[in-house]
C-alpha cells in the first residue's frame, strides 16, 4: 500500500546563511524534522510531500516516488556540499506490514564543518531565520507497562533463550516497550534538546512523531564510500568511574558479547558484499562509551561498485542481526510469534537522503513515538539481542539502561 501526498517542487535553492544559534533551537514546535550530531546535521519544517508505504518493496517504492519528485524539480544549488540541494526525511518500519515515512520538508537548514545554508523546496515566499521559541516542559511524566509488564517480558526472554539452547536459531532480538503521559502536551523539541546535550555522540532525530537519539548508523553513503557502524553487546554503567574504565577494559574479552557483536558484524558485512568492493572489516571491536552504557562497536566501510542507492543498501542491510538476529528469517519468525509488540518504526531506518542517493540512516533506537492523536501519550521503546548464555534478569535491567536516555530527556 503506497499513499502519498506531493506537489511539485518546483524550484529548491539552496544558498549559504548566516550561522544560527544552534540546529535544534532554530525549529517551530510543529512537526519539526531532525537529523542532527555534535550541532552538525540536517533540520526541516513544513511539508512540500509526503509518502506512506508498506509492504516488502517499501525500500523501492520509496526511492522510485523520491526520484519522480527529483528529477521534476529546478535545482539551484549554491553551496554543493553532503546535505544540501533537495533532501527528504524518512522513518521506515521494522516490518514490513507497518507504515514507513517519507517526508520532504519545504525548509531544510544545515550545518556542517563551519558552513551553514538553507534549502527551500515546494514553497514560496521568503524564510526567516530566526530562533524559535523556547520549548516548553511536559510537566510530570508518569509511567506505566506497554504491551507486557516486565515480568512477562523475563519469560519472553527466557523462551527465548530455550529456543536458542535448542539450537532453533541462533540469536534473538526482543523488544520491549513502556507507556508516558506527560502532565503538558508534548513539545518534542524539548526532548530533542535534552538528549543532543547529554549524547552528541548519537544522532538525534525527529520524523513524523518519532525522536530519539541512535547510537548506530546502519549506512552511510557519499560518493561511493559505503559505512555502517554495527553496534552489539551492551554493558551497563555502575557510576563508579574507575569500576567502570576496569568493565570497559575487560569488556572486549566477554564470550557472550562477542558472540552477539560477531553475529551484527557478519550481518552487515554479508549485506554490503553484494553491492561492494575493498570492503573493510576490523578484526576487532572497540568499545563506545556512552554515557548510560557502553557498546562493543565496529565501522564496517566499503566501496559501492554497482551504483547503488543509500535505498538500496538498506534493503539489503534491514532487519541486520543488531535488531532482528540470525539466521535473519528464523529470528524474525520468532519475534512476530513471540514478542508480542507492534515495533512500528521503532528499530527501523531513519535519516535522510539527497538528490544522488547519498544519505546518512541510522537505526531508530533509544526513542520514542508520539501517540497520533493524543499529545500526552507517547510510547518508549528499549530491545536486547538474546544469545545462549543469556539471563532474563540481567536483559531487563539491560533494557531499562536502554529506556534511560528518553525518561531522562523527557525529565522537568
Amino acid at each position: 500500500m503506497t499513499l502519498a501526498s506531493a506537489q511539485a517542487l518546483g524550484t529548491v535553492r539552496s544558498a549559504p546563511v548566516a550561522p544560527g544559534r544552534g540546529l535544534l533551537e532554530m525549529l517551530p514546535p510543529d512537526a519539526p524534522l531532525a537529523w542532527v550530531q555534535a550541532g552538525e546535521g540536517l533540520v526541516g519544517w513544513g511539508c512540500a510531500a509526503r509518502l506512506e508505504v508498506t509492504g516488502p518493496n517499501r525500500f523501492a517504492q520509496a526511492e522510485a516516488w523520491w526520484r519522480e519528485l527529483v528529477d521534476g524539480a529546478d535545482v539551484l544549488d549554491e553551496v554543493a556540499v553532503f546535505g544540501s540541494g533537495p533532501v527528504v526525511f524518512g522513518s521506515f518500519s521494522f516490518d514490513e506490514s507497518q507504515p514507513s515515512v517519507l517526508v520532504v520538508p519545504e525548509v531544510v537548514l544545515g550545518h556542517s564543518a563551519g558552513r551553514w545554508w538553507m534549502t527551500v523546496q515546494g514553497a514560496s515566499g521568503s524564510h526567516d531565520l530566526r530562533p524559535a521559541t523556547a520549548p516548553r516542559s511536559p510537566g510530570v511524566v508518569n509511567y506505566d507497562d506497554g504491551s507486557r509488564s516486565a515480568s512477562d517480558w523475563v519469560q519472553v526472554v527466557a523462551d527465548a533463550v530455550r529456543r536458542i539452547e535448542a539450537g532453533d536459531v541462533a540469536k534473538v532480538v526482543l523488544a520491549r516497550d513502556v507507556e508516558a503521559r506527560t502532565e503538558q502536551p508534548l513539545d518534542v523539541r524539548w526532548p530533542l534538546q535534552r538528549l543532543a546535550e547529554g549524547y552528541p555522540q548519537c544522532w538525534t532525530f525527529c520524523i513524523d512523531g518519532l525522536l530519539g537519539a541512535t547510537p548506530e548508523m546502519l549506512v552511510r553513503l557519499e560518493g561511493q564510500t559505503a559505512t555502517s557502524r554495527v553496534l552489539a553487546g551492551t554493558l551497563r554503567r555502575s557510576g563508579e568511574a574507575a569500576q567502570d574504565e576496569r568493565r570497559g577494559e575487560a569488556f572486549p574479552r566477554s564470550i557472550k558479547d562477542v558472540e552477539e557483536h560477531g553475529h551484527g558484524v557478519t550481518s552487515v558485512a554479508d549485506a554490503l558484499a553484494k553491492h561492494c568492493d575493498r570492503l573493510e572489516v576490523p578484526p576487532a571491536p572497540f568499545v563506545l562509551q556512552l554515557p548510560n552504557v557502553m557498546h562493543l562497536a565496529t565501522d564496517v566501510t566499503g566501496r559501492v561498485i554497482d551504483g547503488s542507492s543509500s535505498l538500496d543498501l538498506l534493503a539489503s542491510l534491514h532487519p541486520s542481526a543488531a535488531v532482528c538476529g540470525t539466521p535473519r528469517q528464523v529470528a524474525l519468525d520468532v519475534i512476530r510469534e513471540i514478542e508480542g509488540l507492534d515495533r512500528g518504526r521503532y528499530a527501523g531506518p531513519v535519516g535522510w537522503m539527497d538528490a544522488r542517493g547519498e544519505g546518512e540512516w541510522g537505526i531508530a533506537l533509544r526513542c520514542a513515538q508520539q501517540h497520533p492523536t493524543d499529545p500526552h501519550r507517547l510510547r518508549l521503546f528499549a530491545g536486547c539481542g538474546i544469545v545462549a548464555g543469556s539471563q532474563p534478569q540481567d536483559e531487563l535491567a539491560e533494557s531499562n539502561a536502554k529506556l534511560l536516555p528518553m525518561r531522562t530527556a523527557l525529565g522537568s
